[in-house]
C-alpha cells in the first residue's frame, strides 16, 4: 500500500479530521490532503510525529508501505 493510503487508513480508524490530525502533528491540512494523495511524501520529522500520534512502532508504520 501506498504511504498516502496507508496515512488515510490510520486517519480514519481513529476519527481524525485532516484539519485535526494536521494541527496534531505540526501541519497544515493541505499537508496532509497531498500525502494522502501521494502527491508529496512527508519528511521524516512529520513521520515520526505520525507514528507517534497514531501510537505505532515504526516497524508497523512501514511494514504497510510498499
Amino acid at each position: 500500500m501506498k504511504t498516502g493510503q496507508y496515512l488515510r487508513e490510520l486517519r480514519k480508524e481513529r476519527g481524525y479530521s485532516q484539519a485535526q490530525l494536521a494541527k496534531l502533528i505540526g501541519v497544515s491540512q493541505k499537508a496532509i490532503d497531498y500525502w494522502e494523495r501521494d502527491i508529496n511524501e512527508p519528511k521524516l520529522s512529520y513521520i515520526m510525529a505520525i507514528v507517534k500520534t497514531f501510537d505505532l512502532t515504526y516497524d508497523e508504520f512501514f511494514s504497510e508501505i510498499e
